[in-house]
């Protein structure tokens, strides 16, 4: 790779305090426009999390011996971002892959990029990771260029290292001083032309794997540091139940117990060994006596519920026409219950308070908000507080992760200085974590004589889709304290991002739209964010409702889309995903027993676009639906890994699968009832496809779009319509169970 450029002095770059902002750039100005008075304009933003954290090394680091880490403040989740980010530093940086290494989210080492969640990483750490690089190779060449009395665009990079004409070659450990990276990032930087990429579109083994097929540490589940103590919660029977007494006296008394805690109405004990703890918290249990005071809904009446409860209006489009003449008007409504995440780890950390600092390792998709709920909650300045992440088995949302995380913060403060586990059972785990909100939407439309939409009309009803923390209220254990914290007011995620309004917009054309969010502020359960928010449920309802529409217009539902579609990048994402899958080939009616559907939509009208087209199979004696086949097309921008891709969109596609045909939280009038595997069933190998294709367009030179949330909506409607060409009956309420499609098909 050739650097065209400009020649940087050591001097100049330690010249000041060492805070200095370099613009990159190729073009020289003459003396009368340095001394020209500064111009109005504003300059460009910073690209990506680097308008957050400007310093490069913020994001890169380069050793002495040439090793080099790349800082991220994501947090590998198993989406393989890892991986990803390596690539583009390697590939801007002119580095061995092999020889880099990273750190992910680290309230002590790395930037506050906020949450890892909305298919974020790539948009927001992997652009400022990419600018970083290429800047820090521009810092890199200039030092060479100074040290060979060689113009820069006469050096290259290469592996390591910046190489002359001459054959001379400076590693760039031998270049770099801590000072010379500690300077602010420009808006503009030298990137590599796509047509000399090496790591960027290439199947990189990912770096998160070996551990976790081989029985290494992968988890925090995993994590044993040298004496570890082993600390375990008594839970409250239902929501805002209140500890009237406990008699711990026999409790202490047992084998191995350290402690046992009580703090308001919270209350856990510690033991030496974990059998020891788990033990000794259903002693606990046991002699704990509560006042329950939980009101929850009639299960079976859910979307009418939701329809009655107190809404605050949000407007996302108003786009009204007069009505067309002779419009055929068709109306639906959706619905969606409670849905768990169904972490197969249930949540986990560990904590250690030493000389009045307090470290936690963690699951949580925000170190940095969950460090700012836990120092609230301790009562402790933030800086007295890390918060270093750690994978789980499981999550994609707010789980209880940030919950334990707490949980093992109040134990590490009752007993200072040993590292403290806290783990939660599968029990408390599908009882106590947030849910994914439920929802109803109702929908109506207007056909003209052309068989085009001309009117559009549709409210959707939804909590909200975040109570993470930032504030200490948003963890269980901090509102059950004695001196309890209040939980935070539930709020609307502002569109576009949105939460429950999110996808809610179309990406079609239709002359007239109007869409509604009627915001819920308070629910009966405990709900947060989960995988995609209300994308999930609102592209499951607009695209079965496209099929509805293009039934009654007669037209096929591929087309019909098509019809009205203008953006060139979602027609070809359509386009592919129907003629990989064969769709003009297909048996229009379904063989018996089997039926074909389609969907498409574009993540958030602003990430990745993705269609899928999927067969499935009915069996009539049972009412199960399975998934036999599915194709996939996805545009996620510039690829930086296909198989991390590839692996997002199926693992989407089970995903969606698996919350469309099982997933349902039960309870009764007080408590949960939807406590394990049994009562919360989810996707088992059994069920899983046949065979799955995912095609991937590459965009080479365009910005990273988001891909990990968005293939779930897609996914849910692709497998609606195919069920309901399978068998003849529209299903609009989740879960599309084999109870429901048996009730409807008469068997």
């Amino acid at each position: 790779m050739s650097d065209t450029g400009i020649v940087i002095s050591r001097r100049a770059v330690l010249a000041g305090s060492g805070a200095l902002i370099f613009s990159f750039s190729s073009v020289a100005q003459s003396p009368a426009q340095e001394n020209a008075a500064p111009l109005a304009a504003a300059a460009p933003p910073l690209p990506g999390s680097l308008k957050q954290s400007p310093f490069l090394d913020s994001w890169i680091r380069i050793d002495a011996d040439g090793a080099i880490t790349v800082f991220t403040g994501k947090a590998e989740l198993g989406q393989g971002i890892k991986t990803a980010l390596l690539q583009v530093a390697a590939e801007q940086m002119d580095a061995d892959f092999a020889q880099l290494k990273i750190v992910t989210a680290d309230t002590a080492r790395t930037a506050n990029e906020g949450y890892t969640a909305g298919s974020h990483s790539m948009q927001d750490s992997g652009t400022a990771i990419t600018h970083a690089a290429a800047q820090v190779r521009t810092l890199l060449v200039a030092q060479a260029a100074q040290r060979s009395g060689l113009p820069a665009d006469q050096l290259k990079t290469d592996n390591g290292a910046v190489v002359a004409p001459d054959g001379r070659r400076f590693g760039y450990g031998d270049l770099v001083a801590v000072e010379i990276l500690h300077v602010q990032a420009s808006p503009q930087s030298m990137l590599k032309d796509p047509v000399q990429y090496k790591f960027l579109n290439r199947r990189i083994p990912r770096v998160d794997i070996p551990a976790k097929v081989t029985g290494g540490e992968a988890f925090v589940q995993d994590f044993r540091p040298d004496g570890m103590v082993h600390g375990r919660i008594v839970r409250p029977p239902s929501y805002g139940a209140v500890l009237d007494s406990v008699d711990t006296t026999a409790v202490k008394k047992m084998p191995g117990v350290l402690k046992v805690v009580r703090d308001g109405s919270f209350l856990a004990v510690i033991a030496e060994r974990e059998f020891q703890a788990i033990e000794a918290m259903r002693a606990l249990a046991a002699v704990a006596r509560w006042h329950e005071s939980a009101k929850l809904p009639d299960m079976a009446a859910l979307p009418a519920f939701l329809a009655g409860l107190p809404a605050r209006d949000i407007k996302v489009i108003d786009q009204q026409q007069p009505a067309a003449v002779n419009a055929k008007m068709i109306s639906a409504t959706y619905s969606r219950p409670y849905v768990s995440h169904g972490s197969i780890g249930p949540s986990c950390a560990v904590a250690q308070l030493q000389d009045d600092a307090l470290t936690v390792w963690t699951h949580t998709q925000g170190v940095f908000p969950d460090r700012d709920a836990i120092a609230e909650m301790m009562r402790m300045p933030k800086d007295k507080v890390r918060c270093i992440h750690s994978q789980g088995s499981g999550c994609y949302g707010h789980n209880g992760a940030d919950d334990a995380a707490g949980d093992a913060a109040l134990l590490a403060r009752a007993l200072p200085g040993k590292p403290v586990r806290v783990q939660w059972t599968r029990e408390q785990e599908h009882a106590w974590e947030p849910y994914g909100p439920a929802m109803l939407v109702k929908v109506s439309a207007a056909l003209d004589d052309s068989g085009k939409i001309a009117d559009w009309d549709y409210a959707v009803w939804s909590n909200t889709h975040s109570m993470r923390p930032g504030p200490a209220g948003a963890l269980i254990a901090a509102r059950y304290l004695a001196e309890p914290f209040p939980e935070p007011e539930p709020k609307p995620i502002p569109m576009p991002e949105g939460g429950g309004d999110r996808n809610s917009n179309p990406i079609y054309k239709f002359p007239s739209m109007k869409v509604i969010h009627h915001f819920l502020p308070t629910m009966p359960v405990r709900v947060s964010a989960l995988r995609s928010l209300g994308a999930y449920m609102n592209i499951f309802s607009i695209e079965s409702f496209m099929d509805e529409l293009a039934a009654a217009a007669g037209a096929d539902p591929v087309e019909f889309r098509l019809k009205h579609l203008d953006d060139p990048r979602a027609r070809e994402v359509v386009s592919t995903a129907a003629g990989r899958f064969g769709w003009s080939a297909k048996p229009r009616a379904g063989s018996p027993g089997h039926g074909y559907g389609f969907a498409f939509a574009r993540y958030k009208n602003l990430a990745a676009y993705c269609a899928i087209a999927c067969e499935v199979e009915v069996n009539h004696e049972t009412g199960r639906a399975r998934m036999v086949r599915a194709v996939a097309a996805v545009d996620s921008g510039q690829v930086v890994n296909p198989d991390g891709i590839a692996n997002q969109i199926e693992g989407a596609i089970l995903q969606s699968m698996s919350w469309t045909l099982y997933e349902n939280v039960s309870f009764d009038d007080r408590r949960i009832t939807s406590v394990d595997w049994a009562t919360y069933p989810i996707l088992r190998f059994s069920a899983v496809p046949d065979s799955m294709e995912v095609h991937i367009i590459n965009r080479p030179g365009t910005p990273f779009l988001g891909s990990g949330e968005a293939g779930q909506g897609p996914a849910a409607a692709a497998v609606a319509n195919a069920i309901a060409n399978a068998t003849g009956y529209r299903f609009r309420d989740l879960p599309l169970s084999s109870e429901r499609i048996k009730a409807a098909i008469g068997v």
